[in-house]
């Protein structure tokens, strides 16, 4: 079918066509696309330009002439398209031969159709112009640097020289910046610019010779003005060849460039005294990362801290100072995309020295961009705060424990005087039980009524105990004792309390040192802990009780003690306390049990009494795993004795005269004549008036001097007259070895027992006249009914 190209008045015939084809001229790539772009002839100008022969590229789709950067771009098809739009498309551009290289085409490409004008496909032509678009570009320089020239500009001395140096043109940068007209220097060799050593060395000659052998020279150096003062010049000198080769001269320019020298050197001495800075540094590792995170500088401070040189660690990935679960953790490639995010990454962490150790470091990452922005690496400061850390943690636990403290202390007080309180209501009740008793004898229906109110006695006593005990005003009646053989003593009681499904081991290392401690509170202390390490084991256990000695030094225990302590561990497999309760299980009344199984004061009386004691104890616990509770109690002098007890006129001290009936009711019945005052004043008008063999006082008095205060005033008056204090909770530390204590509620035979023993020692001979009864022991050492 005929063909006729777009624009054409006659139709070109097959035969002519080939006639065209096999005619081709050499210099011209002609061949013939399909509509979609795929080569279907080829002529041997086309091989020529572009290396491929018609059976290799017959087929192939003519986007392949391009370079990579136009196929991404998509530029074969938009000339396609627009051939396929305008009927024409013609554009010059780099294409690409069969061995790679390439050169600068023109080419056209026009839309054929047949003679019923159905699109059939395009005729592309291309021609290689490589060389013409090589001389444009010469001549587009050329004319470039010329209107450089002519357009005067004055920050740069632009000016041609001929062969041999003489200036031949001068522009208005040249005259600014030398300080010569065009008529002074027009003629003249450039060489006037150079200083005498320059010119002494032939530099003139040299610049000159080299642009001329290698097309340019470029370097710096001092130039001269016409004044004669001196500038540091930047000199760029080009050789101007025509078109056969000839050297013609030399188109040279100068800027001054004195300013930008000397803030180079500023900044070299800058950069000098910045170094000497980093590496004098040594309580900071500072140093270099690049945007991979590898080290690229290091100062003496990093080598203090971390222990690498700088040989060790130079081209090494900063990772290697984190631990291992850091790095698993991926956290320095973090630190890295944080810093370069957000502008700055700063933390706390555990950091590795060279010898494994480890510190705890605060470290800052800051990128570092250059002029464009873009990153160029990092600069990282690391320092060793582990002992900041310490103290920090130290102050927050001494923060947390004085709150404590404080807050047990407060529940202390408030226990302890509603402890007092119900102890004085006790002592009436059983006062006056023991009357109703002698006077009414064997009725078998008051008996029974007695009994249950001698019940309800002996309860709220050992309640009011634990109470006290919490406080820390319980009446201790304490002893040297050895705690080993106490737990061995108690040791069949223990057992029973757990019941048989729990077994019970005791492991005491030998050589314990020996305690002051009331042992009565002791073992109540070991049966509380016991009974709570039952509860915790339901399905049975094992109960584990282990004393060691420890020495405890200041600053070194979280406890806050000093010292020699006996350390009695007591340790179950239950099913341990959750980290939300643990803080309040020594809180009186706290319990998570059944309302009917406990009263939350077991280990408010082990509270109290490791306390009272002169130690402490701790609680430790693991939800599956079980609980241990610590018992510190201060080791006691071995050198120290505990006096043995002894056994009328009694004159009754007592603000309350309920109680003070009470008493004077019981002392009647032991034999004594008693007679009661209700204050400390009347006490020592009495005393000074007639003569007793006992005053029984209580400590809490409604007036101004409470009852230690009055033993003390009578013993400045009367030393030989012993006093008897009745105590519910102790309010100071100071008396309890100065007199004789029994516990209220009073029960008659303690009363018995602490009358007739506290006369009998008063009377025994003593070389200062001071009755001093240390520790009591059998006066009060059980509360009524124990």
């Amino acid at each position: 079918m005929p063909l006729i190209a777009e624009g054409a008045q006659q139709p070109i015939s097959d035969a002519h066509r080939l006639e065209l084809l096999i005619d081709a001229v050499s210099d011209y790539a002609i061949y013939m696309l399909d509509p979609d772009g795929f080569i279907t002839t080829w002529n041997a100008g086309a091989q020529k330009i572009k290396g491929y022969s018609a059976v290799e590229i017959i087929g192939q789709h003519f986007s392949r002439f391009f370079t990579t950067e136009d196929q991404v771009s998509g530029v074969p098809e938009k000339i396609l398209a627009s051939a396929r739009t305008t009927g024409r498309h013609e554009a010059e551009g780099w294409r690409v031969r069969k061995d790679g290289t390439r050169f600068w085409a023109n080419g056209i490409l026009q839309r054929v159709v047949d003679e019923d004008g159905t699109f059939v496909g395009f005729a592309k032509i291309t021609r290689d112009i490589t060389e013409r678009m090589a001389a444009e570009q010469a001549l587009l320089e050329s004319e470039g640097r010329f209107r450089l020239l002519v357009e005067g500009v004055v920050d740069y001395a632009i000016y041609m020289l001929d062969a041999s140096g003489i200036v031949v043109n001068w522009n208005t940068g040249a005259e600014r910046l030398k300080g010569y007209t065009a008529d002074e220097v027009v003629g003249q060799h450039f060489s006037r610019f150079y200083t005498s050593e320059e010119r002494a060395k032939g530099m003139p000659v040299r610049v000159l010779e080299t642009a001329a052998r290698e097309g340019r020279f470029e370097g710096e150096g001092w130039r001269v003005r016409k004044d004669g003062s001196r500038f540091w010049a930047s000199v760029v000198v080009d050789a101007i060849r025509n078109e056969a080769g000839e050297l013609q001269g030399f188109a040279k320019i100068t800027r001054d460039i004195t300013e930008r020298r000397a803030a180079q050197e500023a900044l070299r001495e800058s950069e000098r005294q910045f170094r000497l800075l980093v590496q004098g540094v040594t309580d900071y590792a500072l140093y270099m990362l690049d945007p991979n995170g590898i080290i690229t500088s290091w100062n003496a401070g990093g080598e203090r801290i971390k222990g690498y040189n700088a040989s060790e660690v130079l081209g090494q990935h900063f990772s290697r100072f984190y631990t291992e679960p850091d790095r698993a953790a991926g956290l320095p490639a973090r630190a890295l995309y944080t810093a370069s995010q957000e502008g700055r990454f700063e933390a706390e962490g555990w950091r590795v020295r060279k010898d494994g150790s480890l510190f705890w470091a605060n470290v800052v990452i800051d990128p570092i961009r250059d002029e464009r922005g873009d990153l160029v690496g990092f600069a990282k400061i690391t320092r060793d705060i582990t002992e900041r850390r310490e103290a920090q943690i130290a102050l927050q636990e001494a923060q947390a424990q004085r709150a404590h403290a404080q807050k047990m202390d407060a529940l202390g007080q408030l226990t302890g005087g509603v402890a007092h309180d119900f102890n004085n209501l006790l002592t009436v009740m059983s006062g006056y039980v023991r009357l109703i008793e002698k006077k009414v004898g064997a009725d078998p229906e008051i008996t029974s009524a007695t009994n249950s109110i001698k019940l309800a006695v002996e309860r709220g006593a050992a309640l009011t105990r634990q109470l006290l005990t919490f406080s820390r005003r319980q009446a201790f009646n304490s002893e040297i004792i050895s705690p080993a053989e106490r737990v061995e003593a108690v040791r069949g009681m223990l057992a029973g309390s757990i019941g048989p499904n729990v077994k019970l081991v005791s492991m005491m290392e030998p050589g314990i040192w020996p305690v002051k401690v009331d042992p009565g509170e002791l073992e109540l202390a070991l049966v509380n802990i016991a009974l709570n390490a039952r509860d915790a084991m339901p399905d049975g256990g094992i109960v584990t009780v282990t004393a060691e000695n420890v020495t405890l030094l200041p600053g070194k225990s979280k406890t806050g003690l000093e010292g020699d302590f006996v350390v009695l561990r007591i340790a179950d497999t239950g099913v341990g306390i959750p980290p939300d309760v643990l803080t309040k299980v020594f809180e009186p009344f706290f319990t998570t049990k059944p309302a009917d199984k406990g009263t939350g004061l077991g280990l408010s009386q082990v509270y109290g009494f490791a306390h009272q004691s002169g130690g402490t104890v701790t609680i430790d616990s693991q939800v599956g795993q079980g609980t241990t509770v610590t018992l510190y109690l201060p080791r006691a002098d071995p050198s120290e004795k505990t006096e043995a007890p002894a056994g009328g006129k009694v004159l009754v001290v007592e603000s309350d005269p309920e109680l003070a009936r009470s008493h004077i009711a019981m002392l009647g019945q032991l034999g004594y004549a008693a007679e009661a005052v209700g204050d400390a004043s009347a006490a020592l008008k009495a005393v000074g008036s007639r003569d007793f063999d006992l005053v029984m006082s209580d400590i809490v008095l409604t007036a101004a001097t409470d009852g230690v205060a009055l033993a003390r005033a009578i013993r400045e008056v009367k030393p030989d007259l012993p006093v008897l204090l009745a105590a519910g909770h102790e309010d100071k530390a100071d008396w309890t070895d100065e007199f004789a204590l029994i516990r209220k509620p009073v029960d008659l035979a303690e009363l018995s027992r602490a009358a007739a023993r506290t006369i009998a020692e008063a009377r025994q001979p003593s070389d200062t006249n001071v009755v001093r009864l240390r520790n009591a022991r059998t006066a009060g050492s059980h509360p009524a009914g124990e």
